[in-house]
């Protein structure tokens, strides 16, 4: 019993110095990350302002290194975020807000039951936007060597965005990943696609005028088409070739008018004739991430809309809850 005391003791201790010595890093390297920011146009006052007190979040690498949509099948995964009473706080919340979702959807051509959609999975309907600091998770995300690169982007257009005075840098908590908002928005989506609609001066993300609207303009500049379906759930034939088969979000490949990729599905009953000469993938979503997973099944046809979810998150899961649930609201709207 002496021993095992004394392991974790040890284990107690050498995990103190090693956080010591990160947060000691995390230092020096808010004192070179100073310096690319003034060359990027950022003021001494504004990055003393707000990277000053910002922290090594230890939780962010542990979170970005386990996400759910890398370790859940599909079904597990949809089944979660498309539930009945998922759809029944949207109906709630859309009834309190309909004037608003039903302008912004005949403004921007947008379903108000992809905007509904999209909100629900992201944060519940605004109840979950994230606690986490932002500025911390992004200067944590840039100092770890993972994704760097990509981060330290997202931060530099942050502090710009607080620079100009387009968003209120008291107000940035949101989630580990530095997505902000009712729509999560990363800082470069906010910097291109979020609207004022308010008029008020600033952009806030947390207000259901400014998110609705900037959710809705980032779809309509992504070219989301109304009326176009996501996707079919197919079954497979043996036979087809495994270079239609799609298992990464990153590029879909070997795209097809779905006239022709017809000999290789089974269910082509349930798959309307008026979409024959649309461009569409096969993805077999659970192959390759999912232990044990069958190589045909399960397998989807996609359309050029479910592209555009995958722009706004590269996950072939999310994608599929997305136009899961936003089948659902259909069907009671």
């Amino acid at each position: 019993m002496k021993s095992i005391k004394y392991i974790l003791l040890f284990l107690l201790l050498f995990n103190n110095f090693a956080y010591a010595d990160i947060n000691k890093d995390f230092e020096i390297w808010k004192k070179k990350f100073k310096q690319i920011a003034l060359q990027n146009n950022i003021s001494e006052e504004t990055f003393n302002k707000v990277i000053k007190n910002t922290k090594f979040l230890p939780n962010v690498i542990k979170y970005d290194r386990y996400q759910p949509e890398f370790y859940e099948d599909t079904k597990t995964y949809i089944s979660k975020r498309t539930s009945s009473k998922k759809v029944t706080k949207g109906l709630k919340f859309y009834e309190k807000n309909f004037e608003l979702i039903n302008l912004i959807e005949k403004k921007f051509d947008i379903e108000r039951e992809l905007l509904l959609s999209l909100m629900g999975i992201e944060t519940n309907f605004g109840t979950y936007v994230g606690k986490m600091d932002i500025l911390s998770s992004l200067a944590t995300l840039s100092f770890d060597k993972r994704r760097s690169e990509f981060f330290t982007n997202e931060l530099l257009i942050l502090l710009r965005l607080i620079e100009t005075k387009q968003i209120d840098y008291r107000t940035l908590y949101g989630s580990w990943a530095g997505a902000f908002g009712y729509f999560q928005f990363m800082p470069s989506t906010m910097k291109n696609y979020a609207i004022d609609y308010d008029d008020n001066g600033y952009i806030d993300l947390k207000n259901n005028e400014d998110a609705y609207a900037s959710a809705s303009n980032y779809l309509n500049q992504m070219g989301w088409k109304s009326g176009q379906p996501c996707y079919y759930k197919i079954s497979l034939s043996n036979n087809i070739p495994t270079k239609y088969l799609n298992i990464s979000a990153k590029k879909l490949h070997d795209k097809n008018k779905l006239k022709d990729l017809r000999k290789f599905i089974l269910n082509n009953n349930e798959i309307d004739s008026k979409y024959n000469n649309l461009d569409v993938a096969i993805i077999t979503p659970d192959k390759n991430i999912i232990p044990g997973a069958e190589t045909l099944n399960p397998a989807y046809i996609v359309f050029d809309n479910y592209e555009i979810i995958l722009k706004w998150n590269r996950s072939l899961r999310f994608a599929l809850a997305v136009c899961t649930l936003k089948d659902k609201f259909k069907n009671e709207l």
